[in-house]
């Protein structure tokens, strides 16, 4: 696919800090942060209030469908709605992570919202997050980061959150999926953020995009 505007591809597991890089990232460049997994978890969440269960897929698709989605951007950062309701803190239930992932596996579920991921494109220059950004939603972008850490760092973050859920099955359930799996994708520069301040990890993230071609960078 041609790209209108500019995308940066921010990919990596959980609790390995690509959220607050790709926020600090699109406030330096005076871009749009696209936080994909929060269309998943939105989705995730009408799914609970409509009582379906993780394990049957049917009922995810057919639920999912007649959904209302919308897709919006307000003061730099991306908005999600589902059937007239916009979602902030509640998407980081400890029900919604528990579900998540078994509907980001469906797979008519990510062609809906990767078609509602790459639209936001065609208005602004993005830096969009995520498992499947650099391998699927934005393959031709030169823009590429994968930002990792140690599970054991990783689920520490998690817990300082107060989030429980955990990292190892989280990972091998987005990594092994038949859809879109989690993987770091071809040219995307890895950056572990395991020992370093976040400021470190965006100056990396920085860096890193000079080295694939970004210009405008001070």
């Amino acid at each position: 696919m041609s790209l209108i505007h500019r995308a940066v591809a921010i990919d990596g597991p959980a609790a390995s800090g690509k959220s607050t890089v790709a926020k600090r990232l699109a406030d330096s460049l005076g871009m749009v942060m696209v936080n994909s997994g929060a269309m998943y978890r939105a989705v995730t969440w009408q799914l609970l209030q409509d009582g379906v269960s993780s394990r049957d897929e049917g009922a995810i698709v057919d639920a999912a469908s007649k959904m209302e989605i919308t897709c919006g951007m307000e003061e730099g950062r991306s908005t999600i709605g589902i059937n007239g309701r916009f979602f902030n803190e509640e998407l980081r239930s400890s029900k919604v992570n528990d579900f998540v992932s078994s509907v980001a596996a469906v797979p008519e579920v990510r062609e809906r919202l990767v078609k509602l991921q790459r639209e936001y494109l065609e208005t602004s220059d993005i830096v969009m997050e995520g498992r499947d950004i650099g391998s699927v939603v934005f393959p031709d972008t030169p823009y590429k980061l994968y930002i990792d850490a140690s599970e054991e760092v990783r689920r520490a973050r998690r817990a300082a959150d107060g989030e429980a859920d955990a990292v190892a099955a989280r990972d091998a359930q987005d990594s092994q999926r038949k859809t879109a799996p989690l993987r770091i994708s071809d040219g995307a520069i890895v950056i572990d953020s395991s020992h370093l301040e976040i400021e470190e990890v965006v100056e990396a993230a920085k860096e890193a995009l000079k080295s694939l071609g970004w210009e405008d960078l001070s």
